[in-house]
């Protein structure tokens, strides 16, 4: 099943960072949770950096990010310790959440066609519907256009 504008998303447990994620445990909370391609690369380590940098002002507005993708916990674990990022990441490796969030594409890279994330962005309400989603994101100023609507729900 597929998430759409403005429906509860289906509830979820996936593996984290920090221990088992529940989407359920997020009620009452604004939740951002991004999709990016793979951990260590130059866009996804910008994007979680600019997400870091800009952490407290999103706790502030009541939200929590969650960073997601297809690599592994301890893929996950190193890149968060490195980058010192305050915030979870979920791996997805049986690519369950990214058919939920229709983020696998097809994407050229060096000339071939290969299955990866499209970097995307879904920001779900309090009550568990999802109020936006972003994709085919280019990773400068998204983190700012993102604390935006955050800030306006």
């Amino acid at each position: 099943m597929t998430v759409s504008l403005n429906q509860a998303v289906p509830d979820f447990t996936a593996p984290a960072t920090g221990g088992e994620f529940r989407l359920r445990d997020q009620r009452g909370k604004t939740l951002v949770l991004y999709f990016y391609p793979k951990d260590n690369t130059p866009g996804c380590t910008t994007e979680a950096m600019n997400f870091r940098d800009q952490h407290d002002a999103f706790v502030a507005a009541g939200a929590t990010i969650v960073g997601i993708s297809r690599d592994s916990l301890k893929s996950h674990e190193n890149f968060k310790t490195k980058l010192e990022l305050p915030f979870e990441l979920i791996s997805d490796a049986d690519e369950t959440l990214c058919a939920m969030f229709d983020v696998i594409k097809m994407k050229k890279m060096y000339g071939k066609e290969v299955r990866g994330i499209e970097r995307s962005t879904f920001v779900i309400d309090g009550d568990g519907k999802l109020r936006h989603m972003m994709r085919g994101i280019k990773v400068p100023s998204h983190v700012d256009e993102v604390l935006e609507l955050v800030r306006a729900m």
